[in-house]
């Protein structure tokens, strides 16, 4: 779902003074948590913005949203502190906002590295199906990504794809292989927020097939080792994820948020030709996550 920022919120929102942010170990801390949500109650329809944005993640058929905040890019500048705290300030309308990685900032540039692994977020290849880390025995609920730049030559779209829909349409067997402890992929080390290392793990995480956590990540069809059976019901997911895909543009401004505990997420290859593109125009995301209130712990 996509959701515009309507004209008298947008104008009121330039003109918004928010503090800079303080983070409590990898959480953003309460009091700032308290001080946005001070600042930004008697905004008009800012209220009824956030009502759209939070039944569009949570209510019947959702699981995703982008928020269209360009017009505040441009009046402020999409890497400008001001705007990284209106983004902050409605991302923690949703859950808490947190940082798993001590060496990162509360937000992580994604940009384009044009030597890197072509399926890593960084690199310039398709980068399949996956929740963000997968094998954490507490993912983040909610994963989001910021558009600073697009791909300058056209490429990148973003893919998600509803993972329950996706398990629904699978066999029985297909299932029951799923939800066995017999999947694992990547490393686990310095982290924080998300629990302790999960492996091996259920791609299917929860009682409740229409719930939980679908963990899973394509590339662990290549880079993991497992059974002829697991692989081939992990392969079919794969195959079920794209066929229900959905696929669009981000464009400067656009805040996705993605639900993990609905929809995984990934994007197309880049358009050829990113060598000839400095280093400074290439495609920029930043990349926050989102713990939900109930998951906090000390930090709600």
């Amino acid at each position: 779902m996509f959701i515009g920022i309507p004209g008298e919120l947008e104008s009121a929102l330039i003109d918004l003074p928010l503090p800079p942010w303080e983070l409590d170990a990898p959480f953003l801390a309460k009091s700032t948590r308290e001080q946005y949500r001070t600042a930004l109650t008697d905004v008009p329809q800012f209220e009824e913005t956030v009502t759209t944005l939070r039944h569009a993640l949570t209510g019947e058929g959702g699981g995703y949203v982008v928020l269209r905040l360009g017009n505040l890019a441009k009046a402020l500048g999409a890497d400008d502190d001001r705007f990284l705290r209106l983004a902050t300030a409605f991302a923690a309308e949703v859950a808490i906002p947190f940082s798993p990685f001590p060496r990162w900032p509360l937000w992580k540039d994604i940009g384009v590295k044009v030597d890197k692994d072509p399926g890593k977020s960084s690199g310039i290849g398709y980068n399949a199906f996956h929740m963000d880390l997968v094998n954490g025995t507490l993912p983040p609920d909610y994963t989001t990504l910021l558009c600073v730049r697009p791909d300058p030559l056209g490429g990148g779209p973003s893919i998600l794809s509803n993972a329950h829909a996706a398990v629904a349409r699978l066999s029985e067997n297909s299932r029951a292989l799923l939800a066995e402890q017999a999947y694992h992929y990547g490393t686990f080390y310095d982290l924080f927020g998300v629990g302790e290392e999960c492996k091996p793990f259920p791609i299917l995480d929860g009682s409740d097939p229409g719930e939980g956590f679908v963990r899973f990540t394509a590339k662990m069809l290549e880079r993991s080792q497992l059974d002829q059976a697991h692989a081939d019901a992990a392969r079919q997911l794969a195959e079920e994820l794209v066929r229900g895909q959905i696929s669009f543009m981000l464009e400067p401004g656009d805040y996705l948020i993605v639900n993990q505990r609905r929809f995984l997420h990934g994007r197309e290859a880049l358009h050829d030709g990113q060598e000839t593109v400095p280093a400074t125009d290439r495609r920029l995301l930043l990349q926050l996550f989102l713990r939900a209130p109930a998951d906090a712990g000390p930090a709600a």
